[in-house]
C-alpha cells in the first residue's frame, strides 16, 4: 500500500535521525543529504538499507546518484510504491 508523502517524509526523518543522528527537526524536504546532514557514504547505505526496509521498495544503486535532497528520496519512495500497488 502506498504511503503518503508525509508518512514517508517521517519515516525517512526517523531513519536519519537513527543512523545519522541528527534530530529529526533538522530533516527538512529542501535539506542535502550531504552538504545539510552531512551524512557520509557509510551511513548512507545503512540509510538506505533502512528506508527500503521500512518502505517496501527496492533502491537500484544507479539510482542513489540522483538522491541529494530529502525530497529527492520522498519523491523516489512516492514513485517506486506507485510503479509497485501498478504492478
Amino acid at each position: 500500500m502506498a504511503m503518503t508523502e508525509h508518512e514517508i517524509f517521517d519515516g525517512f526523518a526517523a531513519t536519519v535521525e537513527e543512523f545519522a543522528e541528527k534530530p529529526a527537526s533538522d530533516v527538512t524536504p529542501e535539506a542535502d543529504l550531504v552538504e545539510d546532514l552531512d551524512i557520509d557514504s557509510l551511513t548512507m547505505v545503512e540509510i538506505i538499507v533502512s528506508a527500503q526496509d521500512k518502505f517496501g521498495i527496492e533502491i537500484p544503486d544507479a539510482d542513489l546518484k540522483d538522491l541529494r535532497t530529502v525530497q529527492d528520496v520522498v519523491d523516489y519512495v512516492q514513485r517506486a510504491q506507485r510503479s509497485s500497488v501498478g504492478a
